[in-house]
């Protein structure tokens, strides 16, 4: 009976503790997935307002180094703000990949993106990323005009004269576009909205032609549709790769003033971001080495970390004369669109 009883007791320690082996085992498996040293396990969601053509190969090759899947919503930059927006904290997002400074603004004001350790944030001029440190600059872009080198001698010298009679016709526009709202939205801030409505109906008096997207314009220029377009300054980049005696330039305008704005595609944790290690892996993978060298040859936009130079075709950030206006300043969105709809460039 007493051997008996000690056998019982021997099997219910070598039972016990396989229990808290298998305990100890599974309480060890989160911390692994979350550890810097293997974050090859976890899934996030991007709401990326950046076209899958454009950011999907760097996407790509996060997924790869990192063993994180991604599971990307493309749209616009608006709409997927207002999407976040409407969603709240059952918003599936986890980051928010924004064309423009603007929407990430307008996000972070409405206390759905959560502040950014500075060492990541740190990394980038101060231009370039939000004081509170809710969103981070991920590549440079300088509004220019776009123009045909067959039927123009010089480019016009403003954005200004473009609703005159000379230029009627003659210009294209995409007023859905994230960056063009953005831009309107600095013109608002510094012109005034009087002003800005005035040029809005100027254009739309001047006939000019809607196109739904910065390459469309490219493209309409080099087709002889157009003479100029209002657009991002990389875009010509892809064309004049495929050909390198396409017939256009950009021209840089309006020193100081909207015309001359340099924003930013920049990125945002959401407060209801469930997988935070994860998310914040892929931010930093976006301010690494690797992927601002990406965004300089492959996008041909400007680097934003120190050590990665912009093409050598490519007028300096220094160079340029942007206005003195923080992008921050470009979070009311709603304003801009409203006075979109008002003035009828937008539905």
């Amino acid at each position: 009976m007493q051997q008996m009883s000690r056998n019982a007791m021997t099997a219910a320690r070598s039972h016990l503790w396989l229990i808290l082996l298998v305990v100890a085992l599974l309480a060890a498996l989160p911390s692994a997935a979350c550890s810097g040293d293997d974050q090859g396990s976890g899934t996030i969601t991007v709401y990326s307002g950046r076209s899958e053509d454009l950011v999907g190969p760097i996407i790509e090759q996060f997924e790869e180094e990192s063993g994180i899947e991604v599971r990307v919503r493309y749209g616009g930059t608006a709409e997927l703000a207002a999407a976040i927006l409407e969603e709240g904290g059952r918003s599936p997002a986890d980051v928010y990949f924004a064309q423009d400074a603007g929407a990430l603004s307008a996000l972070a004001e409405a206390g759905r993106l959560a502040p950014l350790d500075a060492e990541l944030t740190d990394r980038l001029a101060a231009a370039f990323r939000a004081d509170d440190h809710r969103w981070v600059g991920v590549s440079g872009r300088a509004r220019v005009l776009v123009y045909s080198t067959e039927r123009l001698d010089a480019p016009p010298a403003s954005i200004f004269e473009l609703t005159e009679p000379d230029w009627r016709g003659r210009v294209g526009w995409a007023p859905g576009n994230g960056s063009f709202q953005a831009f309107v939205t600095a013109m608002r801030q510094l012109h005034g909205d009087e002003v800005t409505e005035r040029w809005l109906r100027g254009m739309l008096a001047n006939d000019v032609t809607e196109y739904p997207n910065n390459s469309s314009q490219v493209q309409a220029v080099g087709d002889g549709e157009i003479d100029v377009g209002l657009v991002n300054h990389y875009y010509l980049y892809r064309f004049l790769a495929d050909d390198a005696d396409y017939p256009a330039a950009n021209a840089y305008t309006d020193a100081g003033q909207a015309g001359a704005l340099i924003n930013i595609a920049g990125v945002g944790l959401l407060t209801s971001a469930g997988d935070n290690e994860a998310a914040l892996a892929f931010i930093d993978f976006l301010l690494s080495r690797q992927a601002q060298q990406y965004f300089s040859e492959e996008t041909n936009e400007y680097p934003l970390i120190s050590g990665v130079e912009p093409r050598v075709d490519l007028p300096t950030l220094g160079s340029l004369d942007p206005p003195s206006l923080a992008l921050t300043s470009l979070a009311d969105l709603e304003g801009t669109l409203d006075l979109l709809r008002d003035v009828g460039a937008l539905p």
